[in-house]
């Protein structure tokens, strides 16, 4: 099964597409259209760098007989932006090691002023870089959609049917969670679900097993009893999860133990720190550790998308916005403008729009009162243009769902099957006036995406 099938759920026979060989023996960067793209090419070599004039292969993707020959390996170009192969070692290099653990020593001790004077010294210069795109990144939704058009050229469809996103029809999918970091932010749960709870809106918590704070099983059920999640939050949270292969199989292996005993399906690393190639040693159903773009964050790179995804047996739930502490501290940002921003670029490819908010700094009244602000506007989506929101083992248990339904042909028309499907919506894409038309059969309200 190819990417396009599976990103957008449609029926094999309708989606022909190869790869045009031999390919280059080193990955680089190009261009599909618009879109930056990392991986190996038909017929060149790509660039090194993202910063040079890159090669525009849209041109290059040839029809023969029905079948669309792209000049690159499209599953590889995938698998190359979400996992990050592009970006380099956040901690290449025995001074970078060194400062990190020096760091992350002293930074309980240091007080807020200080962590963010090093912070904006570390993160400088991010605005200028090319790639991925700030402030949402979703190079992968746009080469997917650029795809789908020329196929449906090639095959001289009116239109493709396919399984839409979310259910019910729902326009994008909004989740809301909490990393507790710290006691003060342990104490503040409470508070913090009665404010979600104003809102009707219940979330996760991401909590910290060791050393931070105490994790008692009336902690943990107070969160369950009234409708919210429990997320496993690292370990200890020392930065030092994913330092080297066989620390993090011994962490890995605690971390587990814990999901086990707390019942928590999903997990968070600290600081967003990652390596999705070592997710194996993982024994969770999702995690939520990695950014659409990690401009902000202490290490770089983005999955380059809006929608979850699956490494290995683990769905990806990507972070889309900037987090509290970033918003507040590093951008000295005291408004909802970028988050809105934000929402706005993952609605207009019908994504997942993931918060982080932090108990741990959202307990002053002017922080409250602009998460009370957010919280209100989701509840605008929600009415007025059909955002689901929901819990994060809610939507993995949908994605999952998705994942294994199928579109059949029947006498009546197209008709979707397997678990989940009374909540399932057909959608049909087709071209008018040369754009990408999105149509969902009894969505909750009209929708279209046009490229």
């Amino acid at each position: 099964m190819n990417e396009l099938v599976q990103y957008y759920r449609c029926p094999e026979g309708l989606v022909q597409m190869a790869t045009r060989e031999p390919l280059s023996e080193a990955n680089g960067y190009f261009r599909v259209g618009k879109e930056t793209c990392y991986g190996r090419l038909f017929g060149a070599s790509p660039l090194a760098s993202p910063d040079g004039v890159l090669r525009d292969v849209a041109t290059e993707i040839v029809n023969e007989q029905g079948t669309t020959y792209l000049p690159f390996d499209l599953s590889e170009v995938a698998a190359n932006l979400r996992c990050e192969v592009y970006a380099q070692d956040w901690r290449a290099g025995a001074l970078k090691t060194a400062i990190s653990k020096m760091y992350y020593f002293v930074r309980p001790l240091l007080p807020v002023g200080v962590r963010k004077y090093l912070q904006r010294f570390h993160l400088r210069g991010w605005e200028r870089l090319p790639f991925p795109s700030w402030p949402v990144d979703h190079t992968l939704d746009n080469v997917f959609e650029q795809l789908l058009l020329m196929v449906l050229r090639s095959q001289n469809l009116n239109q493709i049917p396919f399984i839409w996103f979310w259910p019910d029809g729902a326009s994008s999918c909004a989740m809301m969670t909490h990393d507790v970091e710290t006691t003060s932010g342990r104490d503040f749960c409470p508070t913090l679900m009665d404010i979600d709870e104003a809102f009707n809106i219940r979330s996760s918590f991401q909590v910290v097993p060791e050393e931070r704070y105490e994790v008692t099983p009336e902690f943990l059920e107070s969160i369950r009893a009234r409708g919210f999640e429990v997320v496993i939050h690292d370990l200890n949270h020392d930065g030092h999860l994913y330092g080297n292969r066989g620390e993090f199989l011994q962490r890995a292996a605690k971390v587990n133990a814990y999901g086990r005993k707390y019942g928590a399906q999903g997990f968070r690393a600290g600081v967003l720190y990652r390596k999705q190639l070592w997710y194996d040693a993982l024994s969770f159903e999702y995690d939520m550790s990695v950014p659409s773009v990690a401009h902000l964050d202490p290490q770089r790179g983005g999955c380059c998308t809006v929608m979850p995804y699956f490494v290995g047996s683990i769905l990806e739930l990507p972070v889309t916005t900037t987090q509290d502490y970033t918003l507040f501290n590093v951008l000295n940002d005291y408004s909802i403008d970028l988050w809105k921003e934000q929402i706005a670029l993952v609605m207009e490819k019908y994504g997942l729009i993931n918060f982080i908010v932090h108990p741990d700094y959202i307990g002053s009244r002017r922080e409250r009162r602009l998460y009370e602000e957010l919280l209100g506007y989701l509840v605008t989506l929600r009415s007025e243009r059909g955002v689901w929101v929901a819990k994060p083992g809610e939507v993995n248990r949908w994605w999952r769902q998705r994942a294994e339904m199928k579109l059949v042909e029947g006498p009546q028309g197209w008709e979707i099957e397997g678990e989940g499907r009374e909540r399932a919506r057909i959608a049909f894409a087709s071209e008018v006036e040369g754009r990408l038309v999105f149509d969902v059969q009894n969505a909750n309200s009209p929708m279209h995406s046009y490229l």
